[in-house]
């Protein structure tokens, strides 16, 4: 592909249509603190074997979740992919796949969008699911825009101090210059007090955002919250990690009305912050209100099964200004990783990898509180993830496992940081973890 590069005439021409002179007039509007006063620090250029040389050498100095033993949390986890999942998912139908605008072109693709609706949907106990959002983030945010839709609430959303940082961070930037307030409900024991959400709550709120186990790893009392959003007349939005339903109640189950996840669990490997997966799922009465895309079954003039795009119109693409959101595309590849991991575990598969993950986070918790100085952070029933408190520095503690070929975190505080253990972590390696911290 050639580099077309601007000339000078045709950029005087952009910023003469933008309404500036020149480019420094049109960079005024960024603070000075912001600016770079000095020429970029760029190395002489190189020919092409050395350039390649060097990009090699960087690229070996990262590390993956393979060359160490990984008890990383916070989000993205490190469990075992079948190689299936690989297999099926790089065929080039499926790997070079446009968005499937033509459904007459496209019948693989979708009817594997809508297997993946159908596990969701099974998985969370809800009766619809998109064919995915782009990470567990935004689809918390697309949430609560659809909670001010559905119930024509839009000045004031309730969300839970547990609920990941970086979750609430985008449900902030996206409601920053909107006239809706986003209240968090404290959460300094690790999880929320049930009095302390319901004051929270009143009759103009929209939505309470829960995550269930929460950030900290902690069960939250959930039933309870989803019962005090309804008694205002709010939905309630629950963020799950897709791995717990294999031995948790669904979401679906104990009433909540919108489910969210980060889908990274269910066949996706630890990338350095994406591409990543966001499950969508709703009660039907709210599926005209839902972003993204629904792949529905139909049949054709001979009465096959077939699969198409169904209530697409929604979407930015088509009606623009009017959408109900700008989540105009999917995670498609990933949405049909996902798929085909829990195609191949199964309901006794995914219960297997729950209970393996549950019971030595248990162990590996047991052991380490014996460490002179290292305690749970948090007095609380909790899956596959904890918080551990130290009596010295978080960030020593960290280094230390470090040193050793562990890695742990991310951290909390300056005392405290979590620690995940999937069902991949055995015992020697638990137990290896120990000695190192001891």
């Amino acid at each position: 592909m050639p580099y077309l590069f601007t000339t000078d005439d045709q950029q005087q021409e952009m910023l003469e249509a933008i309404g500036v002179s020149s480019m420094e007039d049109l960079l005024k509007q960024v603070p000075d603190e912001m600016r770079l006063v000095r020429p970029l620090d760029i190395p002489p250029a190189l020919t092409e074997p050395e350039l390649e040389r060097h990009l090699r050498q960087l690229a070996a100095k990262n590390i993956n979740g393979d060359k160490r033993v990984c008890f990383l949390g916070g989000g993205a986890y490190d469990h075992f992919i079948p190689a299936v999942v690989d297999e099926i998912t790089s065929r080039g139908e499926f790997y070079t796949a446009y968005t499937p605008y033509q459904a007459e072109a496209s019948q693989g693709s979708l009817q594997a969008f809508f297997e993946f609706q159908t596990l969701i949907c099974q998985l969370t106990g809800m009766e619809v699911a998109n064919a995915s959002l782009y990470e567990g983030g935004t689809a918390v945010s697309e949430a609560v825009f659809m909670a001010e839709r559905v119930t024509g609430r839009d000045k004031r959303v309730v969300i839970l101090g547990s609920v990941h940082p970086q979750y609430r961070e985008v449900v902030d930037t996206y409601t920053r210059y909107l006239d809706c307030e986003v209240v968090t409900v404290p959460t300094a024991c690790g999880f929320a007090d049930i009095e302390e959400v319901k004051q929270a709550l009143n009759d103009e709120t929209s939505c309470l955002v829960i995550q269930h186990p929460n950030y900290f790893g902690c069960l939250e009392d959930v039933t309870e919250f989803v019962q005090a959003a309804h008694d205002v007349g709010a939905l309630a939005v629950v963020s799950v990690n897709p791995i717990t339903l294999g031995l948790l109640k669904r979401p679906g189950d104990y009433g909540a009305d919108i489910v969210v996840a980060e889908g990274q669990p269910l066949g996706i490997p630890l990338q350095y912050g994406g591409p990543y997966l966001g499950l969508f799922a709703c009660r039907e009465k709210f599926v005209r209100k839902m972003p993204g895309r629904l792949i529905g079954q139909a049949k054709d003039r001979n009465g096959r099964a077939c699969y198409v795009l169904s209530l697409q119109t929604r979407e930015q693409h088509i009606r623009r200004d009017k959408a109900t959101s700008n989540i105009c595309t999917n995670q498609g590849l990933l949405a049909l990783r996902a798929t085909v991991y829990l195609a191949t575990l199964g309901p006794q598969g995914l219960n297997e990898v729950a209970n393996l993950s549950c019971q030595k986070a248990h162990y590996a918790a047991d052991r380490l509180t014996q460490i002179d100085g290292l305690t749970l952070a948090y007095d609380r029933p909790f899956f596959h993830e904890f918080t551990l408190k130290c009596q010295g520095s978080a960030t020593a503690l960290r280094d230390r496992a470090a040193q050793a070929g562990y890695d742990i975190g991310p951290e909390i505080d300056d005392q405290t940081l979590l620690l995940a253990v999937t069902e991949q972590r055995t015992r020697a390696e638990i137990d290896g973890l120990v000695s190192a911290l001891s």
